[in-house]
């Protein structure tokens, strides 16, 4: 069988602006929100709902995101040194470049936030208001993971498949001291097109169904599928921290059941309530 691996080592810098660093991965994270909020105003306009709601919850959506995803990252992956120098914390969590982001933290502040919204502009359910976002938050996964596959990082395990990415920024050294790259599993790819594929069918989903939908039944099946997803790949994927290498679990996988649970726990409660 002749392989045909794909070579990958794109400059994770698109240009320099002032001297400022303009990168791949800048773009992709804000492109994440303006096409959510794209997707977003036209579901409250088809919905009848005013625009200026769409405008408060998406800020309130990238302030949680940014926030539950850095607290996430060293909660999750870098507690010890939380621990060992919180100020740095503090400072590395408001101040960008982002270098460590926990999707997982950014799920915890996005439903937390939702929650503030709906307290503030009553009138709109919680669970209305999860059904509504969680197509934007499957398209803004699409985006993050293509940003994470131009920085060549989060990079899956060695693999003889014909599709196997060199990631040539991800270089080890064989027993003989010599450097090599060894073809992997494009998980970022393999995560963003699952989160593409996920946007699509809710959308279909939702524009089939629209209000008459049980309220929470859009945000539990959206919770079980994506963190599968996320459960089954992180088979595939390199640990992101060494203490996960002692685990049976990594990480990843042991944040993903709590997810998946919530996602059941909401799912039941729709099938109780009918459709309004």
């Amino acid at each position: 069988m002749i392989l045909s691996f794909i070579d990958w080592n794109p400059d994770p810098t698109i240009f320099e602006l002032f001297g400022f660093p303009v990168r791949w991965y800048g773009l992709c994270f804000a492109l994440a929100f303006l096409a959510g909020f794209q997707v977003l105003s036209y579901i409250f306009k088809k919905e009848g709902r005013p625009a200026e709601q769409a405008d408060h919850l998406l800020i309130y959506a990238m302030v949680a995101t940014v926030i539950g995803a850095r607290v996430g990252h060293y909660f999750f992956y870098e507690f010890p040194l939380l621990q060992a120098d919180p100020i740095r914390f503090f400072t590395q969590m408001i101040i960008p470049p982002y270098s460590g982001l926990a999707s997982h933290g950014a799920g915890i502040g996005l439903f937390t936030a939702f929650y503030l919204y709906t307290k503030k502009y009553p009138g709109q359910s919680y669970l209305y208001v999860t059904d509504r976002v969680v197509p934007t938050v499957a398209l803004g996964g699409f985006f993050i993971r293509m940003g994470n596959l131009m920085n060549s990082e989060i990079v899956g395990k060695p693999t003889q498949l014909p599709w196997g990415f060199k990631f040539y920024r991800d270089t080890e050294f064989n027993s003989m001291g010599n450097a090599e790259v060894l073809a992997r599993h494009p998980s970022q790819l393999y995560e963003a097109l699952s989160c593409l594929l996920l946007f699509f069918i809710i959308m279909w989903f939702w524009s089939k169904k629209k209000e008459k939908t049980q309220e929470g039944l859009i945000t539990g099946w959206f919770m079980i599928t994506l963190f599968a997803f996320r459960f089954l790949y992180e088979f595939l994927k390199e640990n992101q921290s060494e203490f996960e290498n002692y685990m049976t679990l990594n990480m990843g996988q042991i944040l993903s059941i709590p997810a998946m649970l919530f996602g059941v726990a909401v799912l039941i409660y729709a099938k109780k309530n009918p459709a309004p």
